[in-house]
């Protein structure tokens, strides 16, 4: 990633649009819970692959199916969306759209019922829907490749096989010639008092773009992002590290909604959808060195 004989790019940033972020959002919870094999799975599923294909090069549907509990066979589906196709500098980023089945921390004790998933699912994937708008009226500088990956919330707590499905499928049969420079996952950069503290992971394996990152954001003055070192936490960039990408997690895992059925979209705000946006723009269209 870092090439001293290379020079940076000079395009204009687009600007990120917080309004339309946060109705990406709410649409998403309108469909209901999108946990695995429900109708709200496969209707957002259409309302996604519709959407991205308004605005990338390619779109690809990547289906599979995985064991679940009880017997239950889930069919899931990661989302494979690119933008400008022909740069050898590529960077991923993604985000989980699948919303969780269950909800563990219900106040009262455990619920047997799927959870909205408003900040834990759609944020994260309402900030890549606009940024691809974006990227449609201003291409990137550099190849930018979203994944959407389904399953990553479906385990029971602490069952980590049978959390992050979809990362670990595409980790272990991806291209063997795919190597992004970088990836950044989204997860839970919705909540109004939205903190990103440097995931420990992330610093362990990624510190570079982890700098280059909370650098960004300093140089920007988001105060969304704090210079301090946070929890390790297990989500979709461990399969990618263990894949040997560069992964890092861009997660407030510090929600007083997490897995309620009151993780709502009036638990979120555009403002913290537009501080990650921003930044990540900022990173892709000014930050990374071309040849």
């Amino acid at each position: 990633m870092l090439q001293s004989t290379t020079h940076y790019p000079t395009v204009p940033i687009p600007a990120f649009d917080a309004d339309s972020a946060f109705d990406y959002l709410v649409k998403q919870v309108d469909f209901g819970p999108r946990s695995p094999n429900s109708a709200a799975h496969e209707q957002c599923l259409l309302y996604l692959q519709q959407e991205f294909s308004r605005y990338a090069d390619t779109v690809q549907l990547e289906n599979f199916n995985v064991p679940g509990y009880d017997g239950v066979l889930l069919h899931l589906t990661n989302i494979i969306v690119s933008f400008n196709m022909k740069a050898t500098t590529r960077v991923l980023l993604s985000a989980h759209w699948d919303s969780r089945p269950r909800a563990d921390h219900q106040p009262g004790g455990p619920v047997d019922k799927p959870i909205p998933g408003a900040d834990d699912g759609a944020s994260g994937v309402a900030v890549l829907l606009e940024m691809a708008r974006d990227f449609k009226q201003s291409p990137p500088p550099v190849g930018v490749d979203i994944m959407l990956w389904d399953g990553e919330d479906y385990g029971k707590e602490g069952e980590l096989d049978y959390y992050c499905l979809g990362s670990k499928y595409w980790a272990a049969t991806k291209p063997y010639s795919y190597q992004p420079d970088f990836a950044v996952n989204l997860d839970m950069i919705g909540q109004k008092d939205l903190r990103i503290e440097k995931e420990g992971y992330s610093v362990q394996y990624a510190p570079d773009v982890v700098n280059l990152i909370w650098n960004t954001a300093a140089e920007m003055n988001v105060p969304q992002f704090v210079d301090s070192l946070g929890d390790t936490i297990y989500d979709d960039h461990i399969p990618l590290q263990n894949a040997g990408i560069k992964a890092v997690d861009l997660i407030d895992f510090n929600y007083k909604y997490w897995h309620t059925l009151e993780d709502t979209p009036d638990k979120c705000s555009p403002q913290s959808l537009s501080s990650v946006g921003r930044v990540l723009l900022d990173v892709l269209y000014r930050k990374i060195p071309i040849s």
